[in-house]
């Protein structure tokens, strides 16, 4: 039997397991990999409310990714929810440095669907500088309008495509058809799936744990973010609730 591929979440602790380094775990699993995971900050929260977040310094996570990193070998990691660019650059710095070939998927978590903001400035750091190190990033149309406000959207992602593939997520959008864009050295594929009206507790976590999940099981890029819109679509549909239900049957049927 061949041994599970390890894939490392760096994510916030969202108690109520419907977001975060939880929700990417179960993702992992129902993907057949084996998840690691790294608190970045705690949330105080359940799946309709954040009351705060309690960040968690850089050198601390250093600390949980030590020994990590001394027991297996680690090719794929998402970063979620981060507290700043600084502790942003330092983690893919000592990534890197473990590891020069891993590739870093990025989701910039900036405000909760309930509205509560997580960061103040966080758009300000230097982007380009920083998405040489990425693999991917996997913004929605308002987080990259503010990680770059003078540029427009679709001009942003192809300058950032020069450097890293960027994914526009299209679920904040109001079109028929829920269409998401990857952008890969300013070459544009476009990713649809049928629009369901039901709303889902963080499904952005989702979907970019599934693509991690989907490129450490041998998936080109296109393929890992068609799989995982396919694998999210399938997850909105679950429950009823708020938060939904992850199955190694809905992730199968398109790996």
């Amino acid at each position: 039997m061949q041994a599970k591929k390890h894939v490392l979440s760096i994510a916030g602790l969202d108690p109520s397991a419907g977001a975060g380094i939880l929700s990417d775990i179960k993702t992992f699993e129902a993907h057949k990999v084996f998840g690691l995971g790294v608190c970045s900050c705690i949330t105080f929260q359940n799946e309709l409310k954040i009351n705060g977040v309690s960040w968690i310094s850089a050198e601390e996570i250093i600390k949980q990714l030590e020994p990590l990193f001394a027991q297996y070998l680690i090719d794929y990691v998402k970063i979620g929810l981060i507290q700043n660019g600084s502790t942003l650059e330092n983690l893919t710095n000592y990534l890197l440095k473990k590891n020069p070939k891993i590739k870093i998927m990025w989701d910039p978590i900036l405000q909760a669907s309930s509205g509560f903001i997580f960061h103040d400035g966080f758009e300000r750091i230097f982007l380009y500088e920083l998405s040489q190190k990425l693999f991917l990033i996997t913004p929605n149309t308002q987080e990259i309008t503010r990680l770059m406000p003078d540029e427009s959207t679709a001009g942003a992602c192809e300058k950032l495509s020069k450097y890293c593939s960027v994914l526009l997520k299209g679920g904040h959008t109001t079109e028929e058809d829920c269409t998401d864009q990857l952008y890969t050295k300013g070459i544009i594929t476009n990713i649809k799936s049928k629009r369901l009206q039901s709303e889902k507790h963080g499904t952005g976590c989702v979907l970019s744990s599934s693509i991690t999940a989907n490129l450490a099981n041998g998936l080109t890029l296109e393929d890992a973010c068609t799989s995982a819109k396919q694998y999210v679509f399938k997850f909105l549909e679950s429950d009823p609730g708020l938060v939904g239900q992850h199955s190694y049957e809905n992730a199968k049927i398109y790996s």
